[in-house]
């Protein structure tokens, strides 16, 4: 099934946050456990910084994704499947559909992710690379791949 964004509204913050709880609380437990109200306040903070979108597959909402254009750069972020939507190949489909986006428009891709998290994996197979890290978070590039014009 193809899976579809929608801008997300205030109706759906407690959908984001779960999301990000399912998809993140594993990796955020193993190095600080899990403070609800300091994750809440966290979630709080970003869902105002950044335009949040909610993908969904059908009328189903499986999760999260944050897309902020900033000149010719897109920072993506904030991307979460509910738990029952993981490992299905649903991850790849997104990141494939904005990746293509982004190419087309000609747009650099950056992004963050926990050290920890198993996720580095797919963002390595679709071309970022590390630009830099700190003790806690690898930052990413990917250039927009260019267009293979055929000579006929």
């Amino acid at each position: 099934m193809i899976l579809t964004f929608r801008q997300a509204d205030d109706s759906d913050y407690e959908l984001a946050f779960q999301a990000k709880k399912q998809a993140m609380g594993p990796h955020i437990t193993v190095k600080w456990g899990w403070d609800e109200a300091y994750q809440r306040s966290i979630h709080n903070r970003r869902w105002h910084e950044k335009p949040w979108f909610v993908l969904m597959m059908g009328e189903t909402s499986v999760g999260t994704l944050s897309l902020l254009r900033q000149d010719s750069i897109l920072r993506f972020g904030e991307f979460y499947l509910l738990d029952e939507y993981r490992n299905r190949g649903l991850g790849t489909q997104v990141l494939q559909s904005v990746l293509d986006e982004c190419d087309q428009n000609g747009e650099v891709v950056i992004l963050e992710y926990l050290k920890w998290n198993p996720v580095g994996s797919l963002y390595k197979r679709f071309g970022f690379k590390v630009t830099h890290e700190n003790d806690v978070h690898y930052f990413l590039r990917r250039e927009p791949l260019k267009a293979v014009v055929s000579s006929s």
